[in-house]
């Protein structure tokens, strides 16, 4: 069994945002050679998701909106996690409803995905440097 490890680093200018890094980690899985096999896609920081969705900026809107109902970003002293100091209380909840991690198959030494499917980077506490963790394993 072969595998492959990279690190990609990401700070983004804004407090939330959206990247795609399906280039990225396509190329990794390129520069793998490995032809039959699984890639394993985490974000490595507790306020930064992973997720598969569209590439399709209207939905993205629509998450960021989502999300802040859900989870909304002030009142900050709504959080006990805020009373430790921090301010992001927010950022690990939406976190937790966007997800850690994904799993993509690779097929002849390709990601293999459905229709539109795209691989992107959540970040909600940003304006800092943050990990992916990019892992490839197969023949």
């Amino acid at each position: 069994m072969k595998y492959k490890t990279e690190y990609l680093t990401f700070n983004t200018p804004t407090k939330r945002a959206f990247v795609n890094i399906t280039s990225n980690v396509r190329k990794i899985v390129e520069d793998s050679e490995i032809k039959e096999g699984l890639c394993l896609v985490n974000a490595m920081h507790i306020t930064a998701s992973i997720f598969i969705n569209d590439n399709e900026s209207g939905l993205h809107e629509d998450f960021d909106k989502w999300l802040e109902e859900l989870a909304p970003h002030a009142p900050a002293a709504q959080y006990k996690h805020n009373e430790t100091g921090e301010d992001n209380a927010d950022a690990h909840l939406k976190r937790q409803i966007m997800g850690r991690e994904v799993i993509v198959a690779i097929t002849h030494g390709k990601l293999d995905f459905g229709p539109w499917e795209q691989i992107f980077y959540g970040e909600f506490d940003g304006r800092r440097n943050k990990r992916v963790l990019v892992k490839v394993i197969g023949e």
